[in-house]
């Protein structure tokens, strides 16, 4: 505690003593007591001389803070090139950023390990080799399942979770033939008829899920916007508030540049170079997806195939060109541009309607662009799309 002096004897000392400090320190007696008494020196020791004043210690001058950086990853994954584009912040440096996009890229790879179709060490190949079988599942692998589910019952079956019994007739892509030629009849129909998502069991509580016997099951149609999902949730648990996830045709745009801009990608001409866009769409904490007619796909007599079959026939979908959705997420922007692509658009923009926060673009199959109405001031028509078979 400071000493209190009764004495006025007492007080004029002390205020000599201080005047006299403060004077040799070239500074002016503060008009608060010290909250800590000084430390006395030890005995037969020299004392220490007085510190210097507050209003004599240099100012650091303000650091300017530092300019965002963008932080790039290009990668490939799920059969498509995976490019990773962020912005570092206040919370994460350079260095921190590119550990970021490293940590949402094995988030890609482990959630790939589990749910490709392709695998057969993989939680979708195992149900497909135990067909009829109740088999073990991550909460992941049963989420998308479920997921699938919800989007069967949604479009009323033209989207189905247990297309993969097609895969062996329809091949295109990596897995295509040199010379593709055309499955037989009797070999569609027959494998249309395991196709029906309502086989699917699943006990939530077990964690497990059976299909039907012989049936085979494919999450092609929505895994990869699951998974970009799951990248950005790494990116955001990692503070990073400006960035964008894009594998193949399926891309999230966090935020908003550090201009003030919105995310802006284009959206290819269905059959334009590669590259070549119609359309541009804006992104700002939102998911756009494109299925469209031209990626894999080959033409045989005048005819073009493609990889996304229509259930209700066995053969590939002839109603739109390409769709591209927006949506709050990926995964449901994923599934959507699939069920519109197969209904077209006179089913397929009412059911895009009544999903909150969801909205379409679709070149239909003569070439026609429609846009949804809640789209307007964020998709912007370059031209019309090239016309051709």
């Amino acid at each position: 505690m400071p000493r209190i002096f009764h004495e006025n004897s007492s007080v004029w000392s002390w205020l000599v003593l201080l005047l006299a400090v403060a004077c040799a320190n070239g500074g002016t007696p503060s008009s608060e007591p010290s909250r800590s008494p000084p430390s006395a020196a030890p005995l037969g020791s020299t004392r220490a001389p007085a510190r210097a004043s507050p209003s004599a210690l240099p100012v650091a001058a303000p650091v300017a803070p530092r300019e965002p950086t963008k932080v790039e990853l290009h990668e490939t994954a799920m059969g498509t090139s995976v490019t990773f584009v962020a912005y570092t912040n206040e919370h994460n440096d350079e260095a921190a950023t590119r550990a970021a996009l490293a940590g949402a890229l094995a988030e890609i790879g482990r959630l790939e390990a589990l749910m490709s179709e392709w695998r057969t060490e993989s939680e979708i190949g195992q149900l497909n080799a135990h067909a009829g079988d109740w088999v073990k599942v991550s909460p992941e692998t049963l989420d998308v399942i479920q997921k699938g589910l919800w989007a069967g019952k949604l479009s009323g079956g033209v989207f189905d979770i247990t297309f993969q019994a097609m895969s062996g007739l329809w091949r295109f892509g990596d897995a295509g033939d040199a010379e593709p030629k055309l499955p037989s009849r009797t070999a569609v129909l027959a494998a249309k008829k395991l196709i029906d998502y309502r086989k699917v069991e699943v006990s939530a509580a077990e964690r497990a899920v059976r299909i039907g016997q012989q049936q085979q099951l494919g999450l092609g149609g929505i895994a990869k916007g699951y998974i970009v999902d799951g990248a950005v949730r790494v990116l955001r648990a990692a503070g990073l508030t400006s960035f964008l996830v894009q594998a193949g045709g399926d891309l999230y745009g966090a935020g908003k540049k550090p201009d003030g801009s919105r995310w802006v990608s284009g959206i290819q001409d269905p059959r334009g170079h590669k590259g070549q866009y119609f359309a541009t769409i804006e992104l700002e904490d939102h998911a756009f997806s494109t299925a469209g007619d031209y990626a894999r796909s080959y033409v045989i007599d005048g005819k073009r195939y493609h990889h996304i079959i229509d259930p209700r026939t066995g053969y590939p979908a002839t109603a739109c060109r390409s769709v591209t959705v927006w949506a709050p997420d990926a995964f449901v922007a994923d599934a959507v541009d699939d069920i519109v692509f197969i209904l077209g658009p006179e089913r397929g923009m009412p059911l895009v309607e009544s999903l909150d926060g969801v909205n379409v673009v679709v070149v239909d199959r003569k070439n026609r662009v429609l846009v949804s109405p809640r789209l307007t001031g964020k998709v912007h028509v370059l031209g019309e799309p090239t016309d051709g078979l």
